[in-house]
């Protein structure tokens, strides 16, 4: 009999259980502070758009947010994308 997991948030749990969008929140979280969208495209090596659309779905869920300059916007993690990556490092130094 296997272990049956309900998933109240599937969308978002789909989304960060891929590697981009995890080097996504990582990026975000080394970064200090706010970034770019198209400076964190450059770092996880993915298209603009693609970047985008994941950060919208961030966004959705709390997990970043969009800070608009004039016709750019900045990027930053919420408490809630904080606390995120540093469950993600726990997973990865466990491994």
């Amino acid at each position: 009999m296997g272990l049956r997991i309900m998933i109240k948030n599937k969308e978002i749990f789909n989304v960060l259980f891929r590697e981009k969008p995890t080097m996504m929140l990582v990026g975000l979280y080394n970064a200090k502070g706010e970034m770019y969208a198209s400076s964190l495209a450059k770092t996880v090596d993915c298209t603009y758009s693609h970047v985008v659309k994941i950060l919208q779905e961030m966004e959705k869920a709390g997990l970043i947010t969009f800070n608009k300059t004039g016709r750019l916007k900045l990027l930053a993690l919420t408490k809630k994308g904080f606390d995120i990556v540093e469950h993600i490092e726990k997973v990865r130094l466990a491994l």
